[in-house]
């Protein structure tokens, strides 16, 4: 026999005046004793091992069938039984539930001080050596704390911070923002890079202003190396004249050691062949690295030890 619709409470969630999102919040806090009681098929019993008092339990259930606008029980004296729209509903809900449980167990997991996770963002340009370094040395101490990397330039992992898929970010410029806490860290020179067969290779120092004429390869608008590379040309009297933009600086020495422009840029990991890398001395050439975290937001466990000892670093974070 199908099931009779009720004609009590709530209208059905398939009306067009019903919410969605408004009947996900009305039914929540209910599935957990929907659950309890059908697998007992008893009220009682269910009420004992929820330890909830049965009137509650009863009257959640009364009320649910009333916002689904079904029946979910066939009663008989003290015990119950499932309706055909409530063995429906019930595999939805154990679905569900199992999911809120796997989701609990994960950041549960994540926020564990010995095995929890930092999602750790940082420039593309510290992820050959600095990256790797300073995770070796955390790891010293902290040997089971997990990592979610994320390499992108100062303005997305901004973003990501903001967002909350970020814990921490290595960026440069430290950023100014009033829902932002940044703290510079270090400091890093940036060199002129020329081809190995350019007019200035057998120079070793060289002001910026003598580059004035040069085309330039830059990383993209956004970047910011890119604003720091206009500034200190504007700095030195000259806007650069760009050749071409990329997104990753070794990228850029490629294009150097090409013959296809020059390039402010910090340096390599490893030196690169085709290219000679000039100290700028006038003006000051150098970015100053930093991490930044939102202002206000709760650190996990492992996430205070790393940003600790990411503070701890102040002065020594960039390889010698």
């Amino acid at each position: 026999m199908m099931h009779q619709q009720r004609s009590q409470g709530r209208l059905s969630p398939f009306s067009d005046t019903e919410d969605t999102a408004d009947m996900s919040r009305l039914l929540a806090p209910r599935l957990a004793y929907f659950a309890g009681v059908a697998r007992t098929e008893h009220v009682t019993r269910a009420a004992q091992e929820m330890q909830v008092p049965q009137s509650t339990l009863s009257r959640a259930m009364v009320r649910l069938e009333q916002d689904l606008g079904v029946d979910l029980f066939a009663r008989h004296g003290r015990t119950v039984s499932l309706t055909p729209a409530g063995r429906t509903f019930l595999t939805s809900v154990e679905r569900a539930l199992a999911e809120i449980e796997r989701a609990a167990e994960e950041v549960r997991a994540d926020a564990d001080p010995a095995t929890g996770k930092v999602a750790f963002g940082f420039l593309h340009t510290m992820g050959a050596e600095t990256v790797p370094g300073l995770l070796h040395a955390f790891r010293a101490d902290h040997p089971r704390v997990r990592f979610s990397l994320v390499q992108n330039y100062g303005e997305a992992m901004i973003e990501r911070l903001r967002a909350g898929e970020l814990d921490l970010c290595l960026t440069s410029p430290v950023p100014d923002a009033p829902d932002l806490v940044a703290r510079r860290l270090d400091e890093q020179k940036l060199r002129l890079v020329v081809p190995a067969d350019h007019r200035l290779a057998a120079r070793r120092r060289i002001r910026l202003a003598e580059a004035a004429e040069e085309m330039f390869v830059t990383l993209e608008p956004g970047y910011g190396l890119r604003r720091i590379t206009d500034d200190l040309c504007q700095e030195a009297g000259f806007r650069p004249r760009v050749a071409f933009e990329g997104e990753e600086a070794e990228t850029l020495r490629g294009l150097v050691a090409a013959g296809l422009g020059v390039a402010l840029l910090p340096p390599p990991a490893f030196p690169r062949p085709g290219v000679v890398e000039l100290t700028v001395t006038a003006p000051r050439a150098a970015r100053e690295i930093g991490v930044a975290w939102l202002d206000g937001r709760p650190d996990t466990p492992p996430v205070a030890a790393f940003k600790k000892f990411l503070l701890s670093r102040r002065g020594n974070l960039l390889p010698a």
